[in-house]
């Protein structure tokens, strides 16, 4: 894959290609052996086949007129009944083979409401109005290690050097958690960089978070952008884990042991032993 933009690579196509991705080193953070795991683990094809509703809000979000086309909102069937079951079967039979997640009525209908409590959010309407590039692929000749780099933001605006990557949150009060326990800090740094490898022009990253649960009758809705101490050790993480991408992959060593430990409770008893 050459250094640049490509704007028709599938979602699938990505992920299955060449370049380190964020997900990557995610899992190098943990133990570089994970990276060959990944490659050759069988995956279950049902539970692949599930709805997730984090990618439904984003196509409704980010590219609402491809939504028709991917999934399918089951009408409301009266299952207490048998012709309420027999309708909802013969309804999954017809839509079998079509190649588009079924939904149901209740998640249609609560998705629309994740979908105009985002447009109520005047900062979240401006992002998702504005003209930009969705699910795009960047690519880029990382120029410390030579390493290949790879990344696919949401959304990034056309006439804005800003990029916006979207949400799905259970509870909203613990997304600042998220953001360590998921690293999207490192995610900031990366895509800031690769942003800039190939436009040429920094770029800013806010994450526009939909709540999933109801709050006093809404669906919270939150944009936000790390604060610079943040910023700078996303930036950091993001060095390290990718120079030691570099290390392993050209030493050929991935490792495969890890040590683990009792939790901290447990060991604090072995002084009464």
């Amino acid at each position: 894959m050459k250094p640049g933009i490509y704007f028709d690579i599938s979602n699938a196509d990505y992920h299955a290609g060449d370049g380190v991705s964020k997900s990557q080193l995610d899992m190098l953070a943990k133990t570089p052996a994970l990276l060959k795991w990944v490659k050759d683990a069988p995956e279950d094809e049902d539970k692949k086949s599930a709805l997730n509703m984090g990618s439904a809000l984003h196509c409704l979000l980010l590219e609402p007129e491809e939504f028709d086309k991917r999934f399918i909102v089951a009408p409301e069937f009266n299952r207490r009944t048998t012709a309420g079951k027999q309708d909802e079967a013969a309804f999954l039979k017809d839509v079998t083979g079509m190649g588009m997640t079924v939904m149901s009525s209740e998640e249609g209908r609560n998705l629309q409401l994740m979908r105009s409590s985002a447009m109520a959010h005047p900062a979240a309407r401006w992002m998702l109005e504005q003209e930009g590039y969705c699910e795009a692929s960047h690519y880029w000749i990382d120029p410390e290690t030579g390493e290949l780099c790879r990344i696919r933001p949401d959304k990034r605006l056309k006439q804005h050097p800003v990029i916006v990557d979207v949400k799905k949150v259970s509870d909203m009060e613990r997304f600042s958690r998220h953001i360590e326990e998921f690293r999207y800090h490192v995610q900031d740094a990366m895509y800031r960089e690769g942003a800039q490898q190939t436009t040429g022009e920094p770029h800013g990253f806010f994450f526009l978070a939909v709540s999933e649960s109801i709050d006093c009758g809404r669906y919270p809705v939150r944009v936000f952008e790390l604060d610079a101490q943040d910023i700078d050790t996303g930036h950091a993480l993001f060095r390290r884990d990718l120079n030691t991408f570099h290390n392993c992959r050209v030493q050929d060593d991935w490792g495969g042991v890890e040590i683990i430990k009792r939790p901290e409770w447990a060991r604090k008893q072995d002084m009464y032993l």
